[in-house]
């Protein structure tokens, strides 16, 4: 959230809001740092009532742009139209909550801000806490909410002087799809009211509800337009070849596997079964269960109940030797070259170090921490599989990348199974759904819905409808 100067009295802010503009955005923006051009040339226009979506992978200039839009970042060459600051509303990444106070406490601190109080900042508190479905959590602590919970607190916050441009920076990254169904609703009707609303993703589905398209590219302008006109020519991963094991067992497996934190059952009576040559895609929302099943397989945590087994006994050094793992940190040393990370796994699987590809070659003497994601990821894949593991664990990884970068991380997964080796992969990428041989979607630590992603998608437009409905119907004989 950008901090503003108290606005006097919340009638001229909203004053502000509700004035008609030509189109706030940028006219042909340049940013640099240093030496380093981040943003050349760049325009982008931002219209009343209607929401503008850019796009692009890690390092492609996004935060740039947008911290340009609110002012916080100074161009080197063009010029930015922006509302006053009354009449600005900022969500930054990583979300701007102050996670030791409570939500009452977090907009209150907000709507001081932006000089909103007393009766007006009431009822506004009231409408936002209704609209975001926090009404029940006023004196939670931010930091106690989950993901998408404290999305939607940021973006009250946001929203508590009802700004006339409202800037969002990767607002759903790492968000479950029924949180980002329901944030979406919020932006739409934000935009409905009358505000500009412009956020970067990386999520095409999301740019796709958009009205307008912006795609950046090494921080130039790489296509502009309405979705229809922008996203078909932006790479997708291709569908995943139909695929079947066939009667070869499993090299894991979880047999009415429970584990609990105290009196919370974070896994609850999981059955899941993962063959040589396919790839599960094990979905659900944040807390559902989906990371504490995933460290129970690999050894991390002992089940309460039930059976965990790899290659058909418990998880054990020796079968862990077995696996690649890609957490969702990734799990790299980031004060260790590209090099230096590949001869730390190399030593540990007394393996020769494996080869890099072209683009990870160029960087190979570069410290981890200062390359884009996407190579960071591809980093980690190839760690992963250096030492041609039979199980290739996935947890959340793609998150945060640039389509075409999704592609070839996807076609890496693919290649693995198609060598024979057993994929479990987690992700909040309903488009990826269809990656996957196979579809397990967790709710409350249970599996409540299980199949080919065809099978389940069976009667909605769209892998986020059918997730949806799916974690709201708890099968027969099980219970929450």
């Amino acid at each position: 959230m950008t901090r503003a100067p108290a606005a006097g009295n919340e009638t001229g802010a909203r004053a502000a809001a509700a004035a008609p503009t030509p189109g706030w955005g940028a006219d042909g923006l340049t940013v640099r740092f240093g030496s380093r051009t981040a943003l050349e040339n760049v325009s982008l226009r931002a219209n009343a009532g209607a929401v503008t979506a850019v796009v692009g992978g890690d390092g492609a200039g996004k935060t740039t742009l947008l911290r340009a839009l609110v002012g916080l970042v100074r161009p080197s060459a063009g010029a930015v139209r922006r509302p006053p600051m009354v009449a600005l509303g900022y969500l930054s990444s990583p979300v701007g909550v102050y996670q030791d106070l409570t939500v009452d406490e977090n907009l209150a601190f907000a709507a001081v801000a932006y000089g909103i109080r007393g009766s007006v900042f009431d009822e506004r508190r009231k409408d936002l806490l209704r609209e975001t479905g926090l009404e029940g959590a006023p004196t939670r602590l931010a930091g106690r909410l989950s993901g998408g919970m404290r999305q939607k607190l940021a973006f009250a916050m946001a929203m508590t002087h009802t700004p006339g441009l409202l800037v969002l920076d990767e607002p759903t990254t790492g968000v479950d799809p029924v949180s980002r169904l329901e944030f979406w609703r919020l932006l739409t009707a934000a935009a409905g009211a009358g505000a500009a609303v412009v956020l970067s993703t990386t999520y095409l589905d999301e740019a796709a509800r958009a009205d307008a398209v912006l795609v950046l590219d090494d921080g130039r302008v790489a296509a502009a337009g309405s979705p229809a006109e922008v996203l078909p020519d932006i790479p997708r991963p291709k569908p995943r070849r139909p695929h079947d094991p066939g009667a070869v067992a499993p090299v894991v497996e979880t047999r009415a596997a429970v584990r609990r934190f105290g009196g919370l059952a974070a896994v609850d009576g999981v059955d899941l079964a993962v063959r040589p040559g396919e790839v599960v895609g094990l979905l659900g929302a944040n807390g559902a269960g989906k990371t504490t099943l995933i460290r129970m397989l690999l050894g991390l945590l002992r089940p309460t109940a039930g059976d965990v087994l790899l290659f058909g006994a418990p998880p054990s050094r020796a079968s862990r030797r077995r696996i690649g793992y890609v957490p969702q940190g990734l799990g790299l040393w980031e004060d260790l070259t590209v090099t230096q990370n590949l001869d730390f796994t190399s030593e540990a699987f007394n393996l020769p170090r494996p080869p890099l590809d072209e683009d990870l070659a160029a960087v190979r003497g570069d410290l981890v921490r200062d390359l884009p994601l996407g190579l960071r990821r591809r980093l980690a894949f190839a760690a992963a599989l250096a030492h041609a593991p039979e199980v290739l664990v996935l947890d959340e990884p793609t998150s945060g990348v640039a389509p075409a970068a999704r592609a070839g991380l996807w076609r890496t997964v693919h290649d693995a199974a198609d060598g024979g080796a057993a994929v479990l992969v987690t992700t909040h990428f309903m488009e990826e759904a269809d990656q996957c041989d196979r579809l397990a979607i967790m709710a409350e630590g249970h599996v409540v819905a299980r199949g080919a992603p065809a099978e389940l998608m069976a009667g909605h437009a769209t892998f986020e409808e059918a997730f949806a409905r799916l974690v709201t119907v708890v099968p027969e004989g099980v219970s929450t």
